[in-house]
Parts: C-alpha cells; sequence; structure tokens
C-alpha cells in the first residue's frame, strides 16, 4: 500500500508540476507576472509566497493551474485586468499562444526525454526469427492446447513456418479463426487445432483487432547509441501520440466504451504495479501518461488549454477581446465539465 501511494504521488507529481512548470518558465521569458502556481485545484491549503508568486498545495488533487496577472483562468477571477505591461492581455498573441501551448510541449519533451534514457540504459530489444516459443501466456489458446516454452513451431494449416514475423503475419490476420498448429518438442511432433482469440492490440499508433494465442519469442537486448536512443525515443513518442488521438476517436464515435478510461484510482493502481515491477516501468508510465496529459489538455474544451488557446485565436481573428462575463461564462463551462468527466471517470474507478 505504501509504494502504491508513493508510486502514485511521484506520477502525478512529475506530471503536473512539469506541465505547470512550462506555462510559468514561458510567463516568465514572456515578462508576464506569474501570481499563483498551484498543485491541485482551490482551495489552497498550504504554501508559500516569494516574490509576486504564491506557491501553494491546494485541496483538490485532481491537476493544478498556474495563474497569470491579467488572465481569467481557473481561478474564475474576472477583476485581474488592468492593462498592466505585465499582464497575460498585454501581450501578443504569438506570445500568449507560446504561454498556453508550453505546458503541452513540456509534458512531450517530459516523454521523449524518459523514452530515450530508457533505450539508451536498457538497450533496443531484436526479435529472434527462431519459430521456438520463448514464452506461453497463461490462459490463452496455445497454453490450453499444451503448448510449452521450448517448443518449435514447424507449420500452420499444413504450411511450413520458417521465421517468427512468417508465423506472426499469419495468426494476426485470423483473429477467431482455427488453425492447425504443429510443433515440434525434442524430437516428437504434436498437432492441435487452436482457435485464435481476437484481441484489440496498439499497431503504429493505431488500435488493431489481431489473432492471438499467446506465444512470444525470444528477445535479445544490444546496445543503443546516444542519437539512436533520442531517435528511439521521438519515435516512441510519435507511436503514443496517434495511440491516443485515436483511442480518443474511437471514445467519439463510440467504438470505445467509456467505461475503458481510467481516473486517480485506476492510475494509483498502474503506478503501484508499475512501481514493484521496478523503476523502467514506472517511468515508462510516465511518459505514457505525461503524453496523454498532454493531448487531454490541448483538446479545445473551455478551462483547458486548448480552450484557452481557441479563445486567443477568436481575440485574434477579430482584433480586439472577448468581454469578460464572455471569458467567465466560458470558463464555468469549462469547470463544470471537467467536474463531469471527473466525476465520470472517478465513478469507472470505483466500479472497477
Amino acid at each position: 500500500m505504501l509504494i502504491t501511494i508513493l508510486a502514485t504521488a511521484a506520477v502525478l507529481g512529475i506530471l503536473i508540476i512539469v506541465h505547470e512548470l512550462g506555462h510559468f518558465f514561458a510567463a516568465k521569458i514572456s515578462k508576464v507576472r506569474v501570481e499563483v502556481f498551484s498543485l491541485g485545484f482551490w482551495p489552497r491549503m498550504a504554501g508559500k509566497k516569494i516574490g509576486d508568486t504564491d506557491y501553494r498545495i491546494s485541496w483538490i488533487p485532481l491537476g493544478g493551474y498556474v495563474k497569470l496577472a491579467g488572465m481569467i483562468d481557473e481561478s474564475l477571477d474576472g477583476d485581474t485586468i488592468k492593462g498592466e505591461p505585465w499582464e497575460f492581455m498585454s501581450k501578443t498573441p504569438m506570445q500568449k499562444i507560446f504561454i498556453i501551448t508550453a505546458g503541452v510541449i513540456m509534458n512531450i519533451i517530459l516523454a521523449a526525454l524518459i523514452f530515450s534514457v530508457l533505450t539508451f540504459s536498457m538497450g533496443i530489444g531484436e526479435v529472434s526469427q527462431s519459430t521456438v516459443v520463448d514464452e506461453v501466456v497463461a490462459d490463452f489458446p496455445a497454453s490450453e492446447a499444451g503448448v510449452v516454452a521450448g517448443d518449435k513451431v514447424v507449420s500452420i494449416d499444413g504450411n511450413p513456418i520458417n521465421t517468427w514475423n512468417e508465423m506472426t503475419e499469419y495468426i494476426h490476420s485470423r483473429p477467431n479463426t482455427e488453425l492447425v498448429v504443429s510443433w515440434e518438442r525434442d524430437g516428437e511432433f504434436f498437432s492441435e487445432k487452436i482457435l485464435t482469440r481476437a484481441e484489440k492490440v496498439p499497431v503504429d499508433g493505431r488500435i488493431e483487432e489481431l489473432g492471438m494465442i499467446g506465444i512470444r519469442p525470444e528477445v535479445t537486448m544490444r546496445d543503443a547509441g546516444f542519437f539512436e536512443s533520442i531517435q528511439a525515443g521521438i519515435g516512441r513518442t510519435y507511436f503514443w501520440i496517434r495511440l491516443t488521438l485515436t483511442s480518443l476517436k474511437m471514445l467519439v464515435t463510440g467504438e470505445e466504451s467509456f467505461k475503458s478510461v481510467g481516473g486517480p484510482i485506476f492510475i494509483a493502481q498502474l503506478a503501484g504495479d508499475s512501481a514493484r515491477s521496478g523503476m523502467d516501468s514506472l517511468f515508462n508510465l510516465i511518459a505514457i501518461l505525461s503524453i496523454n496529459l498532454a493531448i487531454l489538455n490541448i483538446l479545445p474544451i473551455p478551462a483547458f488549454d486548448g480552450g484557452h488557446l481557441i479563445v486567443i485565436i477568436i481575440e485574434w481573428i477579430k482584433k480586439g477581446p472577448l468581454a469578460v462575463k464572455t471569458k467567465m461564462m466560458i470558463q464555468q463551462v469549462g469547470f463544470a465539465i471537467f467536474l463531469v468527466i471527473a466525476a465520470l471517470v472517478i465513478f469507472n474507478d470505483l466500479s472497477r
């Protein structure tokens, strides 16, 4: 239990701090005064004011925010715009866009950095093309048919199998299909009818339904150089960005149920399991969640970074600010949407 609590605090703390530091540093670069740097949402629990900024921890641990001078945001304070040069509204549209998107950019950079470091420290896995099974997944069709680690698959449906890729392509293309699989063990041959299981898995940033029987190949790790690790880290980040966008699309179109969406309790479970598996697994989870946070934040929802971005673009096009009452209403609607989403994901967590 203690490991789960500490891992959850570390995961959420890193994600929120990195995101908000993006806004913080972008504001400082743009010479915008930062009034509040908060982990969590109001009311204020504890903190300390240093200079112009109140660094605080707030009671609702579902995110965080940076309060900028002259900006109507999560604080719902409509009396902050005075026209001073250090205010957010006094800056150019490009400076505003830079400040608003900096949190998302920082989350993407964090993910790429973590993936790159993990690649450099662990190496790159290369799948053996031998058809010898290195591991059999429990409760999957191959295990139920009697396949064990060390067995060598020799044919499927009477077709000779020479490489692991050849075998997986054949099986993956036939979900919910009965196959005749033949294998060799210590000079003895076995053959069984195996019904593949249809599983939804990520492939090149997409979700595809593939046939599976539950066998894994031998994977050897080789050292990765500095630049190769960076390239792999960027590639892994791009993969998860595409996968996250695909998952969101499936939720919107109804291909995937909202019940599959997890909240803070689910994240805590994942964090605890990852921490028990090792620091590599924990940081891998942080990288994936960092991408999820970035994508969700840039959605055009009021009170999210994407909502602020839409307002900036509208004001840029109309060459004038929206009315304070309009911005207040947008933020109130956005916060209501946020609370509804938070309630739904927590309900999903408790239902599990």
